[in-house]
């Protein structure tokens, strides 16, 4: 008869025996697991050095920048007339203000209408075109000129929109105008009279220079509701005229298209609000730098502290942290003692270091702050400041900027030459267009290549001077679709001779033009026997005494070089030897770029998580076939316990009976006698 448990047959402890055997053959699953539990907090160490790593790296990449240490402070004394912000072109000094005008964008509006939805006129396909531009001269009476003329803007592009059956509405013209995109808000307005609405359209731009002119082609009855022109015939009503922002600035009179005037103090662009007189000042922003240089010292303190606590060990608990003796912790801690402490070459301030701006490295390896040093260096050395902490590139000379660098560039002073400039793709007719006017037929279309792109264009049909030709085709050109997506744009002006000259904005071999007719007027009515024009070239030179290479009016130096990766812009200057530029890798820079051989991808903690993570997986899969190896263990041993309870249980039955036996026999043995 088969036992429940082994032991209850015999009597004997097999159940407890077992289980003391099984408890002596798991004790390498128990080793398995307190190593796997050691592997599991060394990872969750290096999540904690990471973390670590990660934000100081993101305070360094702050740091690091330039205008973080070269920051000009403004204050102004009346705020709700301007505010003001200034680069690090602008110049200390005291500004009296005076806003006498605000900018304003240009409004029209159409005769009053009985119904917002009602069509008007046949539904014949209709084109409006929008020029933007100045009106000026003649007189304004009840919003209509008498005697003005209108100049178009070359800067900004025509805009046409196409009004379709079933669109020949207020509601529908409104909705076409402000689907088409060109930089004019339409809106519908309703005052309540007997023909209570009116359609509106705004110039999304502010400035005289943005007031509009509408060529309507097309359905009669549009041309009658929509046509302005402020030279001719007017069938909007002008509500608010485009104006200027007017200020004066230390007496000195500023014209700005938008209440965002820039630059009429270098490096200054001020935000007017309301008319009005006030002071600004501008200043060197001390507070700024302190508070950068206190952010430095405080992301690093907190960085070492975080190793500390991780490497740390107590000799009274005899306790360590979850890196005690990690070499990569060690590493690590190592890398950043020694960045911070190496001298930093390519400095236009030779004299410039972490001392004398007043941190100093601690007996316990922190980092701490002489205020005192700061603010006497910032007195006397205020714009030297950032290269002891960002990357820095000064030229020499005015027309040569830094441009970037690389990880690869070393820090260093570099001679520059040049011996080719950049120059701009033109095309230049030969076309006396100051010799009369120039009509352009309905439909002229040309077909431009410009930079590589290839766009459609159509010009506006009408008699034009040479220099309203200009800014005609200059806009035209510009609003194509397919350019004013790639960034490209031209720049269209009259020579000496008369003659149409076309200018890539862009700089180098990639900057191309030409220009072929498709349809209305011919291309040679406006550039004679020209088709195509001159292509643009790159700058070329030489970085520290090596050939550079080329790309518009960046110049990059050679791969291999100490400078391979420096990239400088000449924007313009002589040929020949053009100085040197000073390339400075600051603290806060390099302990940036340091900690990506850290947390990055092929970093350091990156390498060791990995190797933990596999060393785990390889725990888990021996505790895996261990535990089945114990189970065939366990069986085995039950089975034979099994065996041994019953064995030694019918041996015992048998005891039992033979006692019983010989008892029996001693009884009757007694009873005989």
């Amino acid at each position: 008869m088969a036992v429940s448990s082994i032991g209850v047959g015999s009597g004997l402890p097999l159940d407890d025996l077992l289980t003391k055997l099984m408890t002596a053959e798991s004790q390498p699953l128990t080793l398995m697991a307190q190593k796997e539990a050691s592997y599991q907090a060394k990872l969750t160490a290096y999540g904690t050095l990471s973390g670590a790593l990660s934000a100081f790296q993101t305070a360094m990449a702050s740091l690091g920048k330039s205008s973080t240490f070269e920051n000009l402070q403004t204050t102004v004394a009346d705020k709700t007339i301007l505010s003001g912000t200034a680069s690090t072109k602008a110049a200390t000094g005291n500004y009296q203000i005076n806003v006498s005008q605000l900018a304003q964008a240009h409004s029209l509006s159409t005769a009053g209408q009985t119904s917002k939805t009602a069509l008007i006129g046949s539904g014949a396909t209709t084109t409006l075109t929008f020029q933007f531009g100045t009106i000026s001269g003649g007189t304004l009476t009840d919003g209509t000129y008498t005697g003005a003329t209108f100049t178009q803007d070359a800067k900004q592009a025509t805009g046409t929109v196409t009004i379709k059956n079933g669109d020949n509405s207020l509601q529908g013209i409104r909705d076409a105008v402000n689907a088409a995109n060109i930089g004019v808000t339409a809106t519908l307005v309703s005052n309540g009279s007997a023909a209570p609405d009116h359609l509106v359209f705004t110039s999304n731009k502010t400035g005289a220079v943005s007031s509009m002119k509408i060529d309507v082609d097309g359905d009669p009855a549009l041309q009658s509701l929509l046509g302005y022109d402020p030279a001719g015939t007017q069938s909007l009503k002008q509500n608010s005229a485009g104006q200027n922002t007017q200020l004066t600035v230390n007496g000195f009179f500023v014209d700005s298209p938008t209440n965002e005037v820039k630059e009429a103090i270098q490096g200054v662009t001020l935000n007017v609000s309301k008319i009005g007189n006030t002071t600004m000042s501008i200043a060197k922003d001390t507070a700024a730098v302190e508070t950068s240089v206190k952010a430095f010292i405080k992301a690093y303190n907190d960085l070492t502290g975080t190793i500390k606590k991780l490497t740390a060990y107590d000799a009274t608990t005899k306790t360590g942290g979850l890196l005690v003796g990690d070499s990569t912790a060690r590493t690590i801690q190592e890398q950043l003692s020694r960045t911070l402490s190496a001298s930093l070459e390519g400095l236009s301030n030779t004299n410039m270091s972490l001392p004398q701006l007043g941190v100093t490295v601690q007996r316990d390896g922190t980092l701490a702050l002489d205020s005192a040093k700061l603010s006497k260096m910032m007195d006397t050395n205020y714009n030297d400041i950032a290269g002891l902490f960002a990357t820095v590139g000064k030229a020499t000379d005015s027309l040569i900027n830094f441009n970037g660098s690389s990880s690869a560039t070393k820090a260093g002073s570099y001679d520059i030459t040049v011996t080719k400039l950049a120059t701009r793709a033109e095309m230049t007719g030969d076309v006396n267009l100051n010799a009369g006017s120039t009509t352009i037929a309905p439909n002229t279309k040309m077909n431009i290549t410009l930079d590589g792109i290839s766009s459609k264009i159509s010009l506006t049909e009408g008699t034009y001077t040479a220099k309203e030709l200009a800014a005609m085709v200059q806009s035209a050109i510009n609003g194509a679709s397919e350019i004013s997506k790639a960034g490209s744009k031209v720049t269209a002006t009259i020579d000496s001779n008369g003659f149409l000259n076309l200018q890539s904005d862009r700089y180098g071999s990639a900057s191309k033009i030409s220009i072929n007719s498709e349809t209305g007027t011919p291309v040679s009515t406006l550039l004679g026997s020209v088709s195509s024009g001159t292509n643009g070239v790159d700058v070329e030179g030489t970085i520290g005494g090596m050939t550079a290479t080329g790309s518009g009016q960046i110049l990059s130096a050679a791969k291999g070089s100490d400078a391979a990766g420096l990239k400088i812009e000449v924007v313009g200057g002589t040929l020949g030897s053009r100085g040197k530029i000073d390339f400075s890798q600051g603290y806060a820079d390099r302990l940036s770029k340091l900690t990506d051989n850290f947390i990055g991808t092929d970093g350091l903690i990156a390498g060791n998580t990995t190797s933990l993570n596999s060393n785990i997986k390889r725990l888990t899969d021996d505790a895996d076939a261990f535990k089945i190896r114990l189970a065939a263990i366990e069986a085995r041993y039950r089975k034979q316990f099994t065996a041994l309870d019953t064995l030694v249980s019918s041996m015992q039955s048998t005891q039992n009976y033979l006692t019983q036996q010989l008892a029996a026999i001693a009884a009757n043995s007694s009873s005989s006698k």
